[in-house]
Formats: structure tokens, C-alpha cells, sequence
């Protein structure tokens, strides 16, 4: 049992440990021992912390023992993005300007994992402040993908989408301002869940766009992914974007399927369709056939373009980033990587009056939106026009608007997952894209996990991975 953990589920994990087959310790030790043996190639952490990890693992057996349950997520392995702030230990952001950054505390989003009793095992890499980018002067190689190390994670969530794809852990908490979610679980082939705007909460997180950063997980299936939003989900009155909205119960609907419900189908896909590999097409009408002959009601909806949503999302997005780091450009610039430091500075340029109309744009595509969902339960769009493409080097996404078409719903704020239902002819991960009125994550995991199943995915056994 014990050699075979890394590929269990959450549920099975719980089960597991509920019943004494195992202990939290034995599969703490288990998880460490299998990222020391393969993450010396992936590089999916920048920090790992076995004393942590095994401390917080004895404390779930012996809540065990003692008859205290914390919740699904209790003696489970999980990771964060190095954004995310866990007390007493750096949160480097992979930056040169972060090296001797301590936390003090932590992160709301951690501090709900260890109240739910889930064991810490280390921080994951990232581009460098989040902002899409990696070069030869970044202080940490790029991340490699399980399924071909000679192809790229996405970014960037980068080392949160390899954590969950190579079974270093079932969950890895990141966060997502235009895709960072998303597209690392696409390339990746894991769950990425990017939240309803204020429904996890940012505090303790290092921002990039304050009005467009989500945080929420990637995980290996839909049920881990409704399982870990159980626990992160909630109203924080620290964090001035959160929302005081009661979580939902995700899990349950996972097995109601989709009969009934009204699912949109864009057509041309806000333009992007013809740039789409023909696998990818093909995933779509799959797709489209499984939520079909499930019941579901699908129609035709107009959804705008993308070009109004990346130019109004970008214009935000460049300038709340300059925002946050005008001071340290200023005083430290040689100290960022030279990629990341040429994104920032655009936001210098954005005019008062660029922002202004970035944000009446806005209004209208997220009124547009919440017009459309009075008629659809969901929508279905791609994740990704094609896989994971060649790693150039340095993991360069400064392309990102023309691989996902992610950003349109961290712009609008509405809830948005990716699902994995196959592979390419090159053998790497593909998959769709669902998105739903605000709070609806329930409905969107409901959705996914028909996909999930019809796709077969979750029987597709996790790619093998060379020892240091």
C-alpha cells in the first residue's frame, strides 16, 4: 500500500488514515522521499521542509488517535506557491529582492490548511513576482513537465502545476491574475481552480494586480480540487476583497450530473478558434458530446471578443503591478531579472487616462457577462490553444494572451476551471475550460467531474519519472 500512496486521492488518503492502514507520518515521509528522488530533474521547489512536514504529520496522527477530526484535508500533503507567506519560513517570490524576506505569519490560506489539519511540505517555484517570465538571470532554473521535460509548465503557477502532475503532492496552492492557474494545470494535465474573485482570500499572498489576482487550487482530480476549496473557502475581514459569501458544499453535487443544466458554447471561441491545434478542437467536441448526452442543454452564446478583454486587462494589470513595485524599480533595479523588469516598467506608461477607460471597459465586459449567465449555467471555452509547447530556455510566457484564454475572467472576476480529457499527438496534456456566474464554483465542479469521467482521465496513470 504504502509504495503506492503518491497516486491515491484525497478521499482514499483520508480513508486510509482513518482506518490506521497508514499513518500521516508514513505518507509524509513517502511524499518527501519521492520529491528527493525525481525534483532534482522537475525543479517544481525552491524549499522543502521535511522537519515541518513531519511535525505537523504527527500532530494529524495524533489527532487521529485522539478522535479529533479537522476535516477532508487532515493529514494530507500539500506545497504553496512562494508567493504564499508560512510562518518563519522566506517567502522569496524568486527574486534576488526577497533573499532574506522571513514571513512572520501565515498566509490565511495556509493557516486554514493547518487548521484543517493538512501537512506542509514545502514552497514551489514561480516566475519571478508572478509576472509571466523566466531568463537565464532568474535566480531558479525553470520548472520542467513531468510528461516531457523538453516542454514547458506554463507560468505562472509553474511549480505548483509539476508538484501535482508528478504526484509530489495532491494539492498545491497558487494563484491566478491572468492564467497562472489555469495554464500550468493545462499544461500540466491538473485541475486548476481559479475561485470567484474575494471567494479564497489573498491576505499574506504577495500581490501583482490587486483588483485581478485570485488564489485557489491545483490538484490531481475534480473531487481533490472540491475537497481542498472546502477548506480555503471563506469570508476574511482582513482582506478587503474578500466576500462575505457562505462557502457551498462542493462535494456533494460531484455525482449529480449535468441533466438540466444550460451550458453555452462561444462560438469562434472570442476569436481564438482558428488558432487552435486540432487536437484541441477535438477535445472541445468531445467535450461538448459528454455534457450532451449527460442531459445537459447547450447553446450557442456570444461572448465578446478577446481583444477588448486583454487590452482593457493588460492596461489594469501592468499598471497595479507597477504600483507595487515603483519603489524597489526605482531603488533596486538590478536586482530583478531582466524579463521581469522589462514587464513591470510598461506600467510606467499607462496613463491616467489609459486606466480610466481600461475600467469603464471592464464594467462593460463584466456586465456583458453577468447578462449571459442569466441564461446559461456555464460556459465551455479551451484552456489552451494547443500543449505545452518547447521549453525555449527560460520558459519565456510573455505570450500567455495568445496560448490561454484565461485573463477575460480574472478581469470579470467570475469563477473559471481547467479540466484535463486528453493528450495530444505529442502525448502531453490537453483540456477545457468552464466558467459560471459568480459563486458558482459548485455548479463548475459539478460539470467538470462528468467531463473528468468521460473522458477517462483520472485512469490515465501519472507520467513516469526519471531518478536523479
Amino acid at each position: 500500500m504504502t509504495s503506492e500512496l503518491h497516486a491515491l486521492s484525497i478521499a482514499e488518503l483520508g480513508s486510509g488514515l482513518r482506518a490506521r492502514r497508514f499513518t500521516a507520518e508514513q505518507l509524509a515521509r513517502h511524499q518527501l522521499a519521492r520529491i528527493a528522488a525525481h525534483d532534482g530533474t522537475l525543479a517544481a521547489f525552491v524549499r522543502v521542509c521535511g522537519e515541518r512536514a513531519l511535525r505537523e504529520a504527527r500532530a494529524a496522527d495524533r489527532d487521529f488517535a485522539g478522535g479529533v477530526d479537522r476535516g477532508p484535508l487532515q493529514g494530507i500533503p500539500y506545497a504553496v506557491k512562494d508567493l504564499f507567506d508560512s510562518a518563519g519560513m522566506p517567502t522569496g517570490c524568486n527574486s534576488r529582492l526577497r533573499a532574506n524576506h522571513i514571513a512572520r505569519e501565515d498566509s490565511a490560506a495556509v493557516a486554514r490548511m493547518s487548521d484543517g489539519g493538512a501537512v506542509l511540505l514545502g514552497k514551489l517555484q514561480l516566475q519571478e513576482f508572478a509576472t509571466g517570465g523566466m531568463g537565464p538571470d532568474s535566480p531558479n532554473p525553470p520548472s520542467r513537465n513531468p510528461w516531457h521535460p523538453g516542454h514547458a509548465t506554463g507560468g505562472s503557477s509553474s511549480g505548483a502545476g509539476v508538484a501535482v502532475s508528478a504526484g509530489f503532492v495532491r494539492i498545491a496552492l497558487a494563484t491566478d491574475t491572468g492564467g497562472s492557474i489555469r495554464q500550468p494545470a493545462a499544461y500540466c494535465g491538473t485541475v486548476g481552480l481559479k475561485p470567484t474573485y474575494g471567494r479564497v482570500s489573498r491576505r499574506g499572498v504577495f500581490p501583482l494586480s490587486h483588483s485581478m489576482d485570485h488564489c485557489g487550487p491545483i490538484t490531481r482530480s475534480v473531487e481533490d480540487a472540491a475537497l481542498a476549496l472546502q477548506v480555503l473557502a471563506g469570508f476574511d475581514p482582513h482582506d478587503p476583497a474578500s466576500a462575505d459569501v457562505p462557502a457551498a458544499d462542493y462535494a456533494a453535487p460531484l455525482r449529480a450530473g449535468v441533466a438540466g443544466l444550460r451550458i453555452g458554447v462561444p462560438p469562434g471561441h472570442m476569436g481564438l478558434e482558428p488558432r487552435f491545434d486540432p487536437a484541441v478542437a477535438a477535445s472541445l467536441a468531445q467535450a461538448t458530446d459528454a455534457l450532451a448526452r449527460g442531459g445537459g442543454v447547450l447553446s450557442r452564446v456570444a461572448l465578446p471578443d478577446y481583444d477588448a478583454f486583454y487590452a482593457s486587462g493588460m492596461a489594469i494589470m501592468l499598471a497595479e503591478a507597477y504600483c507595487v513595485h515603483q519603489s524597489d524599480l526605482q531603488a533596486h533595479l538590478p536586482l530583478y531579472a531582466a524579463k521581469t523588469a522589462e514587464r513591470l516598467l510598461l506600467g510606467a506608461a499607462v496613463t491616467g487616462a489609459d486606466l480610466v477607460q481600461a475600467f469603464r471597459v471592464r464594467r462593460r465586459l463584466t456586465e456583458a457577462l453577468d447578462t449571459l449567465f442569466d441564461g446559461v449555467d456555464a460556459i465551455l471555452t479551451a484552456s489552451a490553444i494547443h500543449g505545452a509547447p518547447p521549453l525555449d530556455g527560460g520558459d519565456n510566457m510573455l505570450a500567455v494572451p495568445f496560448q490561454i484564454p484565461a485573463l477575460p475572467f480574472n478581469l470579470t472576476g467570475h469563477p473559471a476551471l481547467h479540466v484535463p480529457t486528453g493528450r495530444d499527438g505529442r502525448g502531453l496534456p490537453i483540456g477545457v475550460q468552464l466558467i459560471g456566474p459568480r459563486f458558482a464554483e459548485a455548479t463548475l465542479l459539478r460539470i467538470a467531474a462528468v467531463l473528468e469521467a468521460a473522458s477517462g482521465w483520472k485512469e490515465i496513470p501519472l507520467p513516469a519519472l526519471t531518478a536523479v
